[in-house]
């Protein structure tokens, strides 16, 4: 109904569990990345939960997607079945022919076992997918646990995933279970979104559905995530409504009250009364707390408190000191004065302090996850935050000059050194994949955009450059200011082609399988790659060599399309590159 109105091409809160429309955060990644692991050769029995609406089903539809080549799957829908039914589900999906109207679980399982020795003989593998598992019966979890004893000396004929709610870890750790318990090879809880992550996520449904612009206000979008928790399913319900009321009031977007009365239309005013009461007992709690902190630190009985010594002798009391004595304290020998208060040094010092190493570090350091550090650098000086300030320090991590030529965009600036940008929009996760110094779209809380350079990111601490000034902070502390928007510089090769897919042919592809072969670490003469003419057949982008493109997307975290776009020739890049280009983690990190 509002589509049109909005220009959009289709409804981007839809309930469907289109995976078009997923949005990858790390939680979402590292819960994909469990599954792919759970059909490789190694993987055997992956067990993936996660509350009501966060995304399970989806990322189980981008799964089948990306199935592997030599992989056969067998999904099953509806658990609330019998142990003979969920064999004859298990056989119906493979295709698997048996007598017509037999109720023997042996007949099934003989053939189900002949069926799967075929399989692994011809080289290829099976997987069972499970969706709402935790509404399996004991019963029939301990056959699922019997089907994994098809197995040969050395490997398993089948590997199974099972997705669920929480419920089915509780059922997971019943004694009588234990055996199946100790057969899961790998485990992952997948969580609701963070609040900038819930940001990104209704952005990313507004750009899939061909809008681009930011049709919810910024305290709009956080309190969709505090009304929603941060799951998707409830972001989409509620989002849906909010954008209906704004279509029907003609407004252009959505704010706070428009989104409020959308939500309690969705989920009620009972539902949202809880939160509104929580929040009064919040403030009122704070205020009793100020009310303590005030009479315990300004009471005379606590600020004259006799002095003790470290050795915990009796206090001594000393004599009064005339103001003349205090006064003239300040022409004490440096040992000698007392040290400054931790509480009177600015957080923004605090934050470009070097930081101690070893047994020299003070016993209390600054507080990296502390937002107010960030925002009052950006504060200080917008126009040191500014996009070229960004590229020169990013230009400077290629060693390259930063030119200056009027008329010309940053990324045109950049293309003179032989250099190209690459934007998108992500997390962390994405920037340790990519593996590349970036610039990062920072906002402030005026609204003001800022830019800034991350050189450095190891364990959870980034390494920015905030107008000239060298910072090092958690994630966390950028994490409010910063939506995923991002650019990077990365040096493309010299193709004919900014594309490359089946069917094409030419020297492009084979510079295409020369690289391949040396991120393998198969050593490739530049004369041998050069050698061949277009004529060769090793010049035709085949079958195979998508196969082999698509095996290294997915070792990446590129969508694994077998299309060699920007983001498989930047990995590609990295892979073959050696130390000659900047890293933005060492090594790569691998998840």
């Amino acid at each position: 109904m509002y589509t049109a109105y909005f220009g959009l091409t289709e409804n981007p809160f839809s309930l469907t569990p289109d995976p078009r429309f997923l949005f990858m955060s790390q939680r979402h990644r590292e819960a994909l990345a469990h599954l792919l692991y759970g059909m490789g050769e190694k993987g055997g029995f992956v067990l993936l939960t996660g509350e009501v609406g966060t995304g399970k089903t989806t990322l189980c539809r981008s799964l089948l997607d990306q199935v592997p080549e030599g992989v056969e799957v067998a999904l099953v829908l509806n658990p609330k079945q019998t142990a003979f039914e969920l064999v004859a589900s298990l056989c119906d999906e493979l295709k698997i022919a048996y007598p017509a109207g037999t109720d023997s679980l042996k007949v099934l399982i003989d053939l189900l076992n002949l069926h799967l020795l075929d399989i692994h003989a011809k080289g290829r593998r099976t997987v069972l997918i499970i969706d709402e598992a935790q509404n399996l019966s004991i019963d029939v979890l301990e056959q699922v646990r019997l089907l994994t004893n098809l197995e040969t000396a050395t490997s398993k004929l089948l590997q199974i995933l099972l997705i669920g709610q929480p419920e089915l870890q509780t059922k997971m750790s019943r004694p009588e279970l234990r055996q199946l318990g100790q057969r899961i090879t790998a485990r992952y809880h997948l969580t609701p979104l963070l609040p900038e992550e819930t940001v990104a996520y209704v952005q990313h449904r507004l750009e899939v559905a061909g809008c681009k612009r930011h049709l919810f206000t910024q305290g709009a979008l956080r309190l969709v995530h505090r009304l929603s928790g941060g799951i998707p399913r409830l972001i989409n319900t509620i989002c849906d409504r909010a954008l209906l009321g704004a279509y029907a009031r003609q407004r252009e977007k959505v704010d706070r009250p428009l989104l409020h009365k959308a939500a309690s239309e969705v989920m009620g005013p009972s539902l949202l009364l809880p939160r509104r009461r929580m929040i009064g007992w919040a403030l009122a709690l704070w205020v009793c707390l100020l009310l303590w902190a005030g009479w315990y630190f300004l009471s005379p009985m606590y600020t004259e408190k006799p002095l003790v010594s470290e050795a915990g002798a009796p206090p001594v009391q000393s004599p009064a000191v005339p103001a003349q004595s205090r006064d003239s304290e300040t022409t004490r020998p440096k040992a000698q004065r007392p040290l400054t208060s931790p509480q009177s040094v600015p957080a923004a010092a605090k934050a470009i302090t070097p930081e101690p190493s070893g047994k020299d570090r003070p016993a209390s350091t600054e507080n990296r996850k502390d937002p107010e550090i960030l925002g009052k650098l950006l504060t200080a000086d917008s126009a040191a935050t500014q996009m070229d300030a960004a590229f020169a320090t990013l230009l400077k991590a290629w060693n390259a000059p930063y030119p200056i030529l009027p008329g010309m965009t940053p990324c045109d600036r950049a293309a003179k050194t032989g250099l190209r940008c690459f934007s998108d929009r992500g997390n962390w996760t994405t920037l340790k994949h990519l593996n590349r110094p970036a610039i990062l779209e920072l906002i402030d809380r005026e609204q003001r955009r800022h830019y800034v350079a991350v050189t450095r990111m190891a364990d959870r601490r980034v390494t920015l450059n905030v107008g000239g000034q060298t910072v090092v902070l958690d994630q966390a502390a950028v994490e409010p200011f910063w939506f995923g928007d991002f650019t990077l510089l990365w040096k493309p090769p010299l193709l004919t082609a900014p594309v490359l897919k089946e069917g094409d042919r030419g020297p492009d592809v084979l510079w295409l399988r020369a690289q391949l072969s040396r991120a393998h670490g198969i050593p490739v003469s530049d004369r041998d790659a050069a050698a061949a003419n277009g004529s060769s057949p090793n010049s035709r982008f085949d079958e195979n060599l998508k196969k082999q493109v698509m095996e290294f997307q997915r070792n990446n975290f590129v969508k694994p399309d077998g299309i060699v776009g920007e983001q498989t020739l930047i990995q590609l890049n990295r892979a073959t590159a050696g130390d000659t280009i900047p890293l933005l983690c060492t090594p790569h990190p691998v998840e």
